[in-house]
């Protein structure tokens, strides 16, 4: 018995009762809270999530996709390009609830997920589509989200055409996001992109900052 108690002990999400969370999340906090809920109930079972995910869902996961929201318009069309579990989709819906979110999945099971989430969270704000970039070339975002997606060579060249001009792509990426810029130096230019800059965006003290990427488009002409 007490070796088990040692395992959920281990297991148990160090953030799940810090008292900041409610106040960095603010009004958005009850749709977040219940959204970690229903991750940490059904993620792993539907495949979503990896076990050893849950007991950091919070610092890996949820803070980490609300670092974009600082570079996202309060209104507007977002869409959350590849969404996946949704995130950062829905953590940005929850925490813009005057833009207009689209949730862009190609996977099945996955856009099932994310239409149950919608309809749970009651996010009246939000289109679940089903699709890849290239089959959803109609949709004019004045942002394209993305996490774990792909190398930012390829994201330039999925995700640009679905923007506005002066829009821009808002990528999370991991410790080797300045190689991918330097990678994907030519591509940017064939996609036109003027500007990427990388940033290190801080959440609670004590959590690893996010590393975001901000692509940015020509603006019409």
């Amino acid at each position: 018995m007490a070796e088990r108690h040692d395992e959920e002990r281990v297991e148990r999400d160090p953030l799940s009762e810090d008292p900041r969370l409610p106040e960095y999340f603010g009004p958005a906090w009850p749709t977040v809270e219940a959204f970690h809920r229903l991750l940490t109930e059904q993620g792993v079972l539907r495949g979503l999530i990896g076990p050893r995910e849950v007991s950091r869902l919070w610092e890996r996961h949820l803070l980490n996709s609300a670092a974009v929201v600082p570079y996202l318009p309060e209104n507007g069309t977002v869409v959350d390009l590849g969404s996946g579990a949704g995130l950062p989709g829905v953590v940005v819906a929850a925490m813009l609830p005057r833009a207009h979110v689209i949730l862009l999945e190609p996977m099945e099971r996955r856009t099932d997920w994310l239409t149950e989430v919608v309809e749970r969270l009651e996010l009246a704000h939000v289109t679940v589509r089903r699709g890849r970039a290239q089959e959803a070339l109609e949709l004019q975002a004045d942002v394209v989200t993305t996490r774990a997606v792909a190398s930012l060579e390829k994201l330039y060249a999925w995700a640009v055409p679905l923007i506005r001009p002066g829009g821009r792509l808002v990528a999370l990426k991991g410790g080797r996001a300045e190689e991918e810029i330097a990678a994907g130096r030519r591509a940017a230019q064939r996609a036109k992109l003027i500007a990427v800059d990388l940033h290190e965006v801080a959440t609670l003290d004590g959590v690893e900052s996010t590393r975001v990427v901000v692509a940015q488009t020509r603006g019409a002409a």
